[in-house]
C-alpha cells in the first residue's frame, strides 16, 4: 500500500497561522484583531503616541461599553463612546437620568478604563440630520488640522455632538491650544471641549 502523500511544509505553516489567528479571540477573550499589512498601516500605528497595547485597549473599551448599554436599551439610547489612553468620554441622547447613570456605570466599571467624561443629554435622541451636520463638522475640523500643519491628526480624536467638538488625545500644550483654537473658529461649530491629557 502507497503511503500517503504529506502536504508541503508551507501548506502546513499556513494553516496553522490561519488557526492561530481564528483561535486568538477566544484564547485572549478579546474582540477579533485585524492585523493590517502594508507601510501606511505601520505608519499610523507607529505614529500614534499611545502605546500599541493602549491602542488595543481603546478598541476593546468602546466594544464592551456599545455591546452592554446595547444589550440593555437597544435603540432606546443614542450613544457614542470614544476611548482615548483608557479615558471614555460618553455623547449621545438618552431618555432618563437613571439610564445616563447606569450607562455612566457600565463605563466606569469596564476593565482598564482610567477615567469617564460624561456629555450625554437627557432627551429625544439627534435627528439624521443633526447627526449628517456634526459629521461634516468633524471632517471640517480634522481638514483644518490638516491644512494648518500644526499638529498631527493621529494624535487628536475629534467627536462632534450636537454641534459641539470635543476633542482627545495625547498633546502638548501648544498643540492643544491650537487644536482648541482651529475647531472654535471652524464654521457650524458652537462649542469646544477640550479632554486632551498632556505630555508636558
Amino acid at each position: 500500500m502507497r503511503a500517503p502523500a504529506r502536504a508541503p511544509a508551507a501548506a502546513l505553516a499556513a494553516l496553522a497561522a490561519l488557526l492561530a489567528a481564528a483561535l486568538l479571540p477566544a484564547i485572549t477573550g478579546c474582540a477579533p484583531i485585524v492585523v493590517a499589512a502594508g507601510v501606511g498601516a505601520t505608519a499610523m500605528v507607529a505614529s500614534d503616541r499611545r502605546s500599541t497595547g493602549a491602542q488595543v485597549d481603546d478598541e476593546s473599551i468602546e466594544l464592551k461599553i456599545n455591546t452592554a448599554a446595547g444589550s440593555s436599551y437597544g435603540d432606546s439610547i443614542h450613544l457614542n463612546v470614544t476611548s482615548y489612553n483608557a479615558t471614555v468620554l460618553l455623547t449621545g441622547e438618552v431618555p432618563s437620568t437613571a439610564i445616563r447613570d447606569d450607562v455612566v456605570k457600565v463605563a466606569k466599571t469596564t476593565d482598564r478604563v482610567k477615567a469617564v467624561d460624561d456629555y450625554l443629554v437627557i432627551g429625544p435622541g439627534a435627528d439624521l440630520s443633526g447627526r449628517t451636520n456634526d459629521s461634516y463638522i468633524t471632517s471640517k475640523v480634522k481638514a483644518r488640522f490638516v491644512e494648518s500643519d500644526r499638529l498631527s491628526t493621529l494624535n487628536v480624536k475629534v467627536v462632534t455632538e450636537r454641534s459641539t467638538v470635543y476633542l482627545m488625545g495625547l498633546v502638548s500644550r501648544d498643540e492643544g491650544a491650537a487644536a482648541g483654537q482651529i475647531a472654535a473658529t471652524t464654521s457650524g461649530v458652537a462649542r469646544v471641549v477640550k479632554l486632551f491629557e498632556y505630555t508636558n
